[in-house]
């Protein structure tokens, strides 16, 4: 006898109010990411002083991008098995912890620890946000939700240099340092961020049983650690010494298991190759990995800049900033309408990297005395260039891949671009302290025989030996500088700008070769389907061959 097939799941359709209500539980957890990268970039300069560490601050970044950029690939390969709602809040829940032990630092060894922690949780926000939009919202219209998430990042950008530099800015609060309510701050919100998408985040999801890649984990690790830190390190142990080729050493051990662990997983690994085979992926993870190298890499430097040259608190360094975020909202909601209109892409992520090759070139010639507008000109314009490359690479990308790969997609150029933000920060800040005891030396060198350097020296000869003590000491504190007649202090500043130049052209030469990669972008139809729409009807067809491939009992 013949059973009747069972019945075919029906593809799923979420109408514009339950989108609106997932989305409302993705904010609450993107804003939390935000506010932290905001917060932390006006309040670094006095963490970085304060735990007597300036020359230290590249840890507490690098550790935290390492394991972001480590764990990005594993929310996403996971979340493709298991469903994205526990692995969210998984995300948010570290990342509570790893802020609270933040806030407990004693020095910047143990910050760059916990914000290791941090980077854990904080791999899973952003990635997952995306990978939820693939999945309940088409290619094609992920434009009209795009104002939810710039709302987002605008308000974080907006409040968290004003939050960031009234704590930084705070000796005490409550009994306690004012800094580090920049890390308290985010357990409240992060709670509530829980609290919101455990009520709000419900999606269909239909297990599938995975191997999960944990050697491809394992060996990413033994892979990135070595090699990041060889590239933070390298400056003071010596390119060639023995622990750097140590380094050099076990990361390419690393990288080649890793490859071979890729090749045995095959489809279940964690970076599938046969994934970045394709050529929309292979373009978007090269061009991620650099778009992240130059931003990352570059734009960390405009804080310590408006706060170090132009003498800016950190709490006006942060408004200062605000330019720059209006051109990131402008180039994302320009780029995210046109494309809804037009269903074409591509054309954006080009026109895109030359705003930032233009932006890089431009930040390459500011100095010291350069008018504060025109620098703020050169931020609307890389905000543009950003803007119109993140999304809608994202939205390439997703369009590219089987709708059951959306997650692991998604992670692929998340976790590039983190790679690469990892890489630019540690080399780009490395070459910055390499090159800065030089160029200092050699602006007070060219301002001895100025009559006002003379003068002021004159006046008080232990500003001039603050300078050389503080030099020599490896620049652990800057908080001096306040303290210095600008005659004695402007010589510092000029080493400081011409140390900037440095990483900037350097950021300018990496996106160069982001834009002749981007031009290899091809142009596929945008899918008028989202993820779990394609998914569900692919389970309907799968069952109805099963039912019309059964013969008589």
């Amino acid at each position: 006898m013949s059973h009747p097939a069972p019945p075919a799941p029906a593809p799923v359709e979420f109408t514009h109010r339950q989108i609106l209500t997932i989305l409302g539980g993705l904010m609450m957890g993107m804003f939390l990411a935000a506010l932290d990268q905001t917060i932390m970039a006006t309040a670094t300069r006095t963490i970085a002083d304060d735990l007597q560490g300036f020359d230290l601050q590249a840890w507490a970044t690098t550790a935290f991008l390492i394991t972001s950029t480590i764990s990005t690939p594993l929310y996403g390969k996971l979340s493709d098995i298991y469903g994205r709602r526990p692995f969210f809040l998984l995300a948010i829940g570290v990342f509570i912890v790893g802020s609270f032990l933040c806030g407990l630092s004693d020095n910047m060894w143990q910050l760059a620890a916990f914000r290791a922690i941090q980077g854990l949780g904080a791999g899973g926000l952003m990635s997952l946000a995306l990978a939820i939009i693939g999945d309940i919202v088409p290619p094609r219209e992920r434009a009209k939700y795009q104002g939810f998430f710039l709302a987002v990042f605008g308000t974080a950008s907006v409040l968290g240099p004003i939050l960031g530099g009234f704590f930084a800015g705070a000796d005490t609060i409550l009994g306690i340092d004012g800094w580090r309510w920049v890390f308290y701050l985010n357990v409240p919100i992060g709670l509530a961020a829980m609290a919101v998408v455990a009520r709000v985040l419900h999606l269909p999801h239909h297990r599938v049983d995975h191997r999960i890649d944990w050697p491809g984990a394992i060996t990413l690790i033994l892979a990135l650690v070595p090699l990041l830190t060889v590239a933070e390190q390298g400056r003071e142990w010596g390119w060639d010494s023995g622990r750097s080729i140590a380094c050099y050493v076990i990361g390419g051990i690393g990288l080649i298991g890793f490859v071979l662990a890729e090749r045995a997983y095959r489809e279940e690994a964690l970076l599938p190759l046969a994934l970045l085979g394709k050529r929309t992926v292979a373009v978007g993870v090269t061009a991620s990995t650099i778009l992240g190298m130059a931003m990352f890499g570059g734009l960390m430097t405009v804080p310590l800049y408006l706060q170090i040259v132009k003498g800016s608190s950190a709490t006006l360094a942060g408004l200062q900033m605000i330019p720059f975020v209006v051109g990131i909202m402008t180039g994302s909601i320009i780029s995210g309408q046109l494309i809804s209109r037009t269903g074409r892409y591509r054309i954006f992520p080009i026109v895109g990297s030359v705003f930032m090759v233009i932006a890089l070139f431009l930040f390459s010639l500011v100095g010291a005395d350069t008018p504060l507008w025109r620098t703020m000109l050169i931020m609307v314009l890389m905000g543009l260039g950003l803007g119109s490359n993140m999304q809608p690479m994202i939205t390439a990308v997703q369009n590219a891949v089987s709708p059951r790969e959306i997650g692991t997609a998604t992670g692929a150029v998340t976790f590039f671009r983190s790679m690469g933000g990892t890489l630019g920060t540690a080399v780009f800040l490395s070459v910055l302290f390499n090159v800065l005891p030089g160029n200092i030396k050699e602006a007070y060198t060219a301002a001895e025989p100025t009559a006002a350097f003379q003068q002021a020296v004159a006046a008080d000869p232990s500003q001039l030996k603050t300078v050389q003590a503080a030099t020599e000491s490896g620049l652990s504190d800057t908080s001096f500088l306040s303290r210095l007649a600008d005659p004695i202090a402007h010589p510092f500043k000029v080493g400081f700008a011409d140390s900037v130049h440095v990483v900037y052209l350097i950021a300018f030469f990496v996106m160069i070769i982001g834009l002749i990669v981007v031009f290899f972008l091809p142009e596929l139809p945008l899918s008028q389907r989202s993820a779990q729409q394609a998914r569900a009807e692919a389970d309907r067809e799968a069952a109805e061959a099963g039912a019309g491939g059964e013969g008589p009992a």
